[in-house]
């Protein structure tokens, strides 16, 4: 079995504007005379890879723990395209597709409305990105809504450079932070090593 990391250091990555940058401390190290290494973190529950729950943008919404882990887990498809994405788009990818979709855009993908209506046609149940979102700032409400009320979740900012397109099984489980709006994920593909 082959393993494919794809997510990203969360106290390296990007982070979406206005949200906070990630900070760390040290509570105490052993360099500095303590008997151990321990540390802290401050962050944004959106920071570098992380899924977002319904609750994101629905006030009843289901949170991170509400989730059952099996919307984490699946057979998924990657596939590469890039700029604005539109309901024929979709038509023309999602029939080669598993449930999950992945979409490598290096940050330049963006889902439209008719996208959305044609996902949810399709009944995918997860979809990707290698963006900080999977859509445009002045679109990003609708979209998220729009993706939620199809019963769609939304994993941001993976890493699909060292992946070719194809069909694998995603595992991208989420901390268990029960009453959030979101989480971040080690997101991990898996493929069956060929000849094998």
């Amino acid at each position: 079995m082959l393993l494919y990391d794809i997510s990203r250091d969360a106290l390296k990555s990007r982070v979406y504007d206005g949200d906070p940058k990630p900070q760390t401390s040290w509570l105490s190290k052993i360099e500095y005379g303590g008997e151990y290494n321990l540390s802290s973190v401050a962050m944004c529950t959106h920071t570098g890879t992380h899924i977002d729950a319904p609750y994101h943008y629905l006030d009843d919404g289901k949170k991170i723990g509400e989730l059952n882990l099996s919307r984490f887990y699946g057979a998924c498809t990657v596939v590469t395209i890039s700029g604005i994405i539109t309901g024929e788009d979709m038509d023309d990818i999602l029939p080669h597709c598993r449930k999950k979709l992945l979409i490598r855009g290096e940050g330049e993908a963006f889902l439209t409305p008719s996208a959305v209506f044609v996902l949810g046609d399709y009944g995918v149940n997860l979809v990707g990105t290698d963006g900080l979102s999977v859509a445009q700032a002045d679109e990003d409400f609708e979209i998220h809504r729009e993706l939620f009320l199809n019963d769609i979740l939304i994993l941001e900012g993976l890493d699909l450079s060292g992946v070719e397109d194809g069909d694998y099984i995603l595992a991208a489980f989420p901390l268990k932070l029960s009453a959030l709006e979101a989480s971040p994920v080690r997101a991990v593909l898996m493929a069956q090593e060929k000849g094998i």
